[in-house]
């Protein structure tokens, strides 16, 4: 069998049983990702090096019968915007082309203390900006079900990676729908926890009330393994969340039986695609036939949540990219002759146009004589469409809804209409609006091509998310369903 078809549970059982050694099943990863690259373009940077280090102490570990994380040994990817010491950490940016960190975040800590094997680092929309990683200033990952279209964004390339087979998980970022919505389109597994499970120290922040590393797996137990061990309260992240963090696996039982599920109707109207939407509601149906009940509900203040987004995430973004100066670190323009004109030169330069384009709207809408009219105002519907998930929330358990109006687009297709390309994460912005868990699960094809659907769950209730996406995912014939390359 394969090995890169199986799944995180089974490997790691292969690595303990010593049916295969770690530095076996990195070697092989690297040829798999270097046979695949030219195709897919899923990665940025191939850390080989460190990889067969980490690969040769876990089986020194496993050689002394030490015990070992499940996911130790295990070859991953990690999107470019998470800073790993040592290792170029770009966000795909000209302007952070050369940048090398001095320190890990945290969850790089905490899954090297685990055992986890790097393979690279992959490749994304610049900055986190986009949702078809064609913003990125080094390459275009294509989407392994057809090259011809694109993996979705920001975090493509990790997405692209494991749809392919090149890793066996990897990590993302989601700030409007990065991990969900390029989960939805290559058909695997992309869980946003909620905001504060997973510390954001080290993640190159984009928009920081709404950021959130997100998590890659070709099904939902393997989810649960990986968030397990990098889940929990890091006292050098002011905004992690102190609440327990329970074994994930515990949860995925199975049984559905009495759960209610809340059917927002303001999710399946104008602007989906009418296969998605039968595909979703097929979905449903199949938990109902499981024992769930399904009752239609409204989120009423969805209509505003795209235009909302696009006030508050540009305006944190603006601020927070202010730092890239060309004074301390990252590029900087060559010829100036006063300091006015080297910002100007290399922030011009080294920042691609939809990142200009988004710290300029983020600038304007925090200027003075503006900031009441659009970014406090955006923070008051903010409000709102959180008060509307809380309300659902006190008569369902979980929410499911499309996770993207369609199924992956031609490369190219989207570039001259930017607000077509914002309308791709119409139905991912609520829950990050919101801070509240939600996943994405395969639930069909069309023309050949993923659909997602989407799971929404209460503050901090990511085992229930994952025990409907489980239940849901053991009744149909998709999991580690891997693309032909």
């Amino acid at each position: 069998m394969d090995l890169h078809k199986m799944t995180l549970k089974e490997i790691s059982e292969k690595l303990r049983n010593k049916e295969i050694t770690a530095l076996e099943l990195t070697k092989k990863t690297l040829d798999k990702v270097k046979a695949l690259e030219s195709k897919v373009e899923s990665f940025l940077s191939i850390t080989e090096e460190i990889a067969i280090e980490k690969a040769k102490e876990v089986d020194e570990k496993i050689e002394k019968g030490e015990e070992i994380s499940p996911l130790a040994g295990i070859p991953m990817g990690i999107k470019d915007n998470i800073c790993t010491e040592g290792i170029n950490t770009t966000c795909a940016s000209k302007i952070l082309q050369n940048f090398v960190p001095p320190y890990n975040a945290t969850v790089i800590d905490r899954l090297y203390e685990s055992g986890a094997v790097p393979i690279g680092k992959t490749n994304m929309d610049e900055f986190a900006m986009g949702s078809s990683t064609e913003t990125s200033a080094f390459k275009k990952t294509k989407n392994p079900w057809d090259l011809n279209k694109v993996p979705g964004g920001s975090s493509g390339g990790s997405a692209a990676a494991v749809a392919s087979g090149q890793v066996f998980y990897a990590l993302g970022s989601d700030t409007g729908g990065s991990v969900r919505q390029p989960a939805a389109l290559t058909g695997i597994v992309g869980l946003k926890p909620t905001y504060g499970r997973i510390s954001r120290y080290g993640l190159i922040a984009f928009g920081s009330s709404l950021d959130q590393i997100g998590i890659f797996t070709r099904n939902v137990y393997d989810c649960a393994l990986v968030l397990k061990e990098i889940a929990g309260k890091d006292e050098i992240d002011g905004t992690s969340s102190p609440e327990e963090v329970p074994d994930y696996t515990k949860f995925l039982d199975g049984n559905v039986n009495g759960l209610k599920i809340g059917v927002p109707k303001e999710y399946f109207e104008q602007g989906i695609d009418e296969d998605v939407k039968k595909a979703v509601l097929d979905g449903i149906q199949k938990l109902k036939e499981l024992g769930a009940q399904v009752k239609e509900i409204s989120l009423p203040h969805t209509k505003y949540a795209v235009a909302t987004y696009y006030v508050i995430a540009p305006s944190e973004a603006s601020s927070n990219l202010a730092r890239f100066d060309g004074i301390r670190y990252g590029y900087r323009a060559e010829k100036f002759d006063s300091l006015d004109e080297l910002y100007i030169k290399t922030r011009s330069e080294g920042f691609g146009e939809e990142v200009k384009r988004r710290i300029v709207i983020g600038t304007y809408a925090l200027s003075a004589g503006y900031y009441d009219a659009y970014y406090k105002k955006a923070l008051q519907v903010r409000t709102l469409i959180k008060q509307d998930f809380e309300k659902a929330f006190e008569d369902v358990d979980v929410i499911i809804a499309p996770t993207v109006p369609n199924v992956a687009f031609n490369i190219g297709e989207k570039n001259e209409d930017p607000l077509s390309m914002y309308m791709e994460d119409v139905c991912t912005i609520p829950a990050n609006m919101a801070g509240v868990p939600a996943i994405s699960i395969p639930c069909g094809l069309k023309n050949g091509l993923p659909i997602g659907m989407q799971i929404i769950g209460k503050h901090f209730d990511e085992g229930t998310v994952l025990k409907v996406a489980h239940a849901y995912e053991n009744s149909v014939d998709f999991k580690n369903r891997i693309p032909n390359l």
